[in-house]
């Protein structure tokens, strides 16, 4: 078996070893919620980003952005699609 790569690029691997050994402590509740509260953490952030270099994009020109960003340019029509056939109803 490989040795894990480390997950991050400025942790030291002490510090990266402590904090997985306190993941794996965790309950599967708790690993769970922790992934919800980082996710929630980094979308968050990404929509920060793209309003401070898009100050021009309403909010959902924004989530449109961060859906290109992150998943693509087809996805992305899509939903753009969906929206607009939404407004017409």
């Amino acid at each position: 078996m490989e040795p894990m790569q480390p997950y991050t690029t400025d942790t030291s691997a002490k510090a990266e070893a402590i904090q997985l050994e306190l993941f794996r402590r965790m309950s599967p509740t708790d690993r769970i919620t922790k992934m919800c509260n980082l996710s929630t953490s980094l979308r968050r952030m990404a929509f920060d980003a793209i309003r401070r270099i898009h100050r021009n994009l309403n909010e959902a020109e924004v989530r449109l952005t961060f859906i290109e960003s992150t998943y693509g340019k087809e996805l992305a029509a899509e939903v753009r699609n969906h929206l607009h056939q939404r407004e017409m109803m």
